[in-house]
Formats: structure tokens, sequence, C-alpha cells
């Protein structure tokens, strides 16, 4: 398919995809720079510690060449002088192996950090199908092997053709020198050999490092429908969002009408608003708004409150501006203090009137709402000022 294309796969890595692809065991690996590292610290080790080395070992072999007629009749000497030549060795070659251990190890970090992952171990069968063998022996990265390899035989090729060239005389004449001599400077010789080459290997590394980042990198690359389905499985399907938003406003608007109930008084438009307050005084402080809904949420709050006999009051600025100003949950502001006071008041007296205890109060009128907290009276005057 088109989207499965590399061609499609325009969009860099995002970090959650490299992330997953690092648990997966793909990192950016340089088997040219292992393999470098390696070298220069094996030849500069033998570099600096090769004479001691040398000697150690010119030791150890000539003890064993040594005759001793106890070593041929008793077992048991010869086992604890081959043991005791086998340690020595050891120690000599000590400084070789530890400084190969170490430079192995830190390759291995060095361009893709430390890595353990058991994904990297699991048998994948996949690598059987001999199709995709063949699409391997033909893609970019086969060539780039094979260019590589090409360039690291034509530096030792080179390498060695100068060696040789400058120091024929030199090696010509170890054939008259005595073996001591003739081993030092053919060591000497194989050394620098050795420096040389991996000095040629440098470019080869230089050239090789950047590409595998660079490849690795565009192996990650996403198409745009993977960035969406990535997007989705980690924001979550914007389906599944909205459905848990609504179920949320379900949950908020159920326990919202459970506050209905228990409302002093529920302000109304009086069909389009409707407010519910609750003024407790024992808490103090400023009124608050319990409830409130436009249109059909509005007609359910006040069938509740005619169901639990909640007063109800027509009036349509404080209605709007107690919709437009205040959050659920909320105190009333300041600006409207001196309105719902005059409702609360006329709840009071209500309530005492329904007891049996004085005349039926009137209903409030004309209530002091500022202009600029109604809507539809600061359109008013907007206009009016038009």
């Amino acid at each position: 398919m088109a989207e499965d294309s590399d061609l499609e796969k325009t969009e860099p890595a995002s970090p959650r995809r490299l992330e997953k692809a690092r648990e997966e065991g793909q990192v950016a690996r340089s088997r040219e720079l292992n393999t470098f590292l390696l070298l220069a610290a094996g030849v500069a080790t033998l570099w600096f510690t090769g004479a001691q080395m040398y000697y150690s070992l010119t030791g150890i072999l000539r003890t064993g060449l040594w005759f001793d007629l106890r070593v041929g009749r008793d077992t048991s000497i010869m086992l604890s002088v081959a043991a005791g030549s086998a340690m020595q060795a050891l120690k000599a070659l000590l400084p070789l192996f530890v400084m190969l251990v170490v430079t192995a190890l830190l390759a291995s970090v060095l361009l893709g950090g430390f890595l353990l992952s058991s994904k990297a171990l699991e048998p994948k069968f996949e690598r059987l199908n001999p199709l995709k063998g063949v699409k391997r022996m033909f893609s970019a990265q086969t060539l780039v092997e094979l260019i590589k390899t090409l360039a690291k035989a034509s530096v030792i090729g080179v390498v060695a053709v100068l060696v040789i060239r400058h120091y024929l005389d030199q090696m010509t004449s170890l054939m008259h020198a005595s073996p001591s001599e003739a081993l030092t400077s053919g060591m000497g010789l194989v050394a620098l050999c050795c420096a040389l080459i991996v000095a040629g290997l440098f470019l080869i590394v230089a050239i090789d490092a950047p590409w595998q980042i660079f490849s690795h990198y565009k192996k990650m690359r996403m198409s745009r429908e993977d960035v969406k389905q990535e997007n989705k499985e980690s924001d979550g399907d914007p389906h599944v969002k909205g459905r848990i938003r609504q179920q949320q406003r379900a949950m908020a608007r159920r326990r919202m009408m459970a506050e209905v109930p228990k409302a002093d008084v529920v302000v109304t438009n009086p069909t389009h608003y409707a407010v519910a307050l609750v003024y407790d005084e024992k808490r103090g402080g400023a009124p608050r708004v319990v409830a409130k809904g436009a249109s059909l949420l509005a007609a359910r709050i006040r069938g509740i409150a005619e169901e639990h006999r909640v007063p109800l009051l027509s009036a349509p600025p404080l209605a709007r501006a107690l919709y437009h100003n205040v959050e659920l949950g909320r105190e009333i502001p300041a600006a409207l203090y001196s309105a719902v006071a005059e409702v609360l008041a006329w709840v009071f007296q209500l309530r005492s009137w329904k007891a049996g205890a004085g005349a039926e109060p009137r209903r409030p009128q004309d209530l002091p709402v500022p202009a600029e907290l109604d809507p539809q009276g600061a359109k008013g005057i907007a206009t009016h000022a038009s």
C-alpha cells in the first residue's frame, strides 16, 4: 500500500517511537567504530608496553625450554612449572586484555548509548524468508557495506605496499641479523604497519558513524498516518474522549440537579434561564450558585424546584446576570449583593408567612442589577449610545 511506502515516511521519528525502537534493541551502531577503537587500543597498548611484554614472554619461553631432570621425572613438578609459566604469561598480557575489554565496552555504548534489551535476542523467523534475504542483498545498506569492505581492503593494501617499498632493504637485512635482533626489528615494523592501518581506518570511521546515525533516523521515519495513530494512542481517540466528556458532563449535571432541592430560591427568566441560590448562615460569606441552566436544563431545574417546593422568582435581569457571571459553586459578585439580599429577604418572609406568621410578602420588583452584568442590558446601553 502507498501508506507503507518509504516514500510516504516523511515525518521525523517521534520520541515515543525512538524509545520503543530502543526497547526492541534498535539503535544506531557502527561496527567500523568498534573495530577502529579496538585496533587503536591494541596497537597503543603494544606500542607503550610491547618492550616489557616482549622481555617477560622471552623469559617465560627461556625458562620453559630449560632442561631440568626433575621436570621430566616428576609430573607434579611439571604441572607446577607449567602453571607458574601460565600465570606469568597472563600477567604479562593482562594490560592488553584489560585495555581491549574496557575499549570494547566503551565502544559499544559510545554511539547508541547503553542498551540491555531481551527483545534483541528473541528469534525472528521472518529473517529466514529467502525473498527478504534477496531484497537485502540488493539494498542500499548492502551497497554501503560493500563499499566499506573495499575501502578497508584498499587501505590495508596501500599501507602494506608503502611499508614494504620503504622498508624493503631493512626487511632483507633481517636475514643476516641474530634471531633476537631480527625479532625486535620485525615487531617494530609490524607495530608501525598496524599504526598506519589504524590511521587509515579513521577516515572510514569518520564517514561511517554519521552515516549510521542518519540511516537509523531515516529508518525510524513515520508517515503522517503513523503520527496520527500515535497521537490517538497517546492522547486518546477523539471519539472516546468526546464520550468521556459527555459522561462527565452528565455526572456533573446529575450532581447539580441533586443540589436544587437544597436551594433557598430559584431565580428564573422566566423560561430561558434558571439559577438556584443557597445561603448558609453558619458557613457565612455570600450566597452561592448551586445550579444553573438554560432552555431545557432550565425547565428541569424549575420542575425539580416546584416538586420540592423551592420558591421560584421571575427576575429576568438578575437571572441573566447570575447565569453569565457566576460559575457553578461560586459566590455571587459584590455588585449583586443588594439584588440578592432583597430576594433572600422575600424568601425568609415567605417562609414565615407559610408558617402562619405575618402577611404574604410582595414579590421583589425592579431589582438593582448593574447594566454591565446583564448581557441584554449592556446591549441596550451600547445600542442607545450608538
